[in-house]
């Protein structure tokens, strides 16, 4: 690395998406074998969750977990119940968080590096920074997607997701000192995406889940994993609630990315896996890594090695 690079501060904005998110897991293990090492983590959502794993140390303890998940997994973080503030299981979402991204008392003063996860502020709607305090209830605040994770009381107010407000947060590794912004936009092909072949599930899962899972949840989770349902019939509950968050994140993140554009946007092309499909995260994290190869000539000219 030459010196002019040495003096440049690199920041890392890792973007909102849900499942289209464990593509960070082969983003941030891409930059790294290249030599580039982020000063700065900046995180929304999952974003705010896999920047989190990395500074804790877990990402590789995580990418485990991930690739040997399957769809009773995901099944099993959802409790149906009626009068509840949301469909995640919180408990388990908790223990989760403290096994595989980062401790139960680690607070972000200790982690090595600048990290801020975004939330937005439920009563007003402002955009709130997360850089003090436990890291993974800040993770949880950040992630906490309206009707399906419960919002998280944090001084005295009610946080959700910070996608709501900031999808790629660029502007705010900006305000941390980042010379240098890669922003991963996980919402760049969401909106019309072209047909794709079909992911199905293998015969030997599908009767895991029918053993192993309550018929509550089967019937829950068809609403939140698309079954293949004919064009002509009207789009189901969750297929209604995920189009129009993608819709609505679309057009936050290309406003905001056009105020503040970053020195390089890398969009994985993900539209094709559904936003709760998080048994896909070999083809996710496939993906962060190959966008990262196919843009290492525009990093190393903003990084002014070229």
């Amino acid at each position: 690395m030459n010196t002019s690079t040495a003096k440049l501060k690199i920041g890392l904005a890792l973007g909102s998406g849900a499942s289209r998110g464990w593509s960070h897991i082969g983003t941030i293990k891409a930059l790294l074998r290249e030599g580039i090492e982020p000063d700065i983590v900046c995180g929304t959502s999952v974003g705010a969750m896999i920047g989190a794993c990395y500074l804790s140390g877990n990402l590789e303890k995580l990418e485990k977990w991930v690739l040997g998940s399957t769809r009773t997994d995901v099944y099993k973080f959802f409790k149906v119940k009626l009068g509840q503030s949301g469909f995640v299981d919180s408990d388990r979402l908790r223990k989760f968080l403290h096994e595989n991204v980062a401790a139960s008392d680690l607070e972000i003063e200790q982690i090595p590096k600048p990290f801020v996860a975004i939330a937005t502020d439920l009563e007003n709607g402002r955009e709130v920074w997360l850089q003090k305090g436990n890291l993974a209830d800040a993770v949880r605040a950040s992630m906490a997607l309206p009707g399906l994770f419960p919002a998280v009381r944090h001084n005295d107010r009610w946080l959700v997701d910070g996608g709501l407000v900031n999808p790629v947060p660029v502007s705010t590794c900006r305000a941390l000192g980042a010379d240098v912004v890669i922003a991963i936009n996980l919402n760049a092909d969401v909106i019309n995406p072209k047909p794709q072949k079909k992911h199905e599930p293998e015969d030997d899962e599908k009767k895991g889940v029918l053993q192993k899972v309550k018929q509550t949840t089967i019937e829950y989770s068809s609403v939140i994993i698309p079954s293949g349902n004919k064009e002509e019939e009207s789009p189901g509950l969750f297929a209604a609630i995920t189009n129009s968050i993608n819709i609505v994140q679309d057009r936050i993140t290309r406003s905001r990315l056009a105020g503040d554009p970053a020195e390089v946007t890398i969009s994985p092309r993900l539209a094709h896996i559904g936003m709760f499909e998080f048994h896909r995260a070999g083809e996710a994290i496939e993906e962060g890594e190959s966008c990262v190869r196919h843009s290492m000539e525009e990093i190393r000219r903003a990084l002014g090695e070229s």
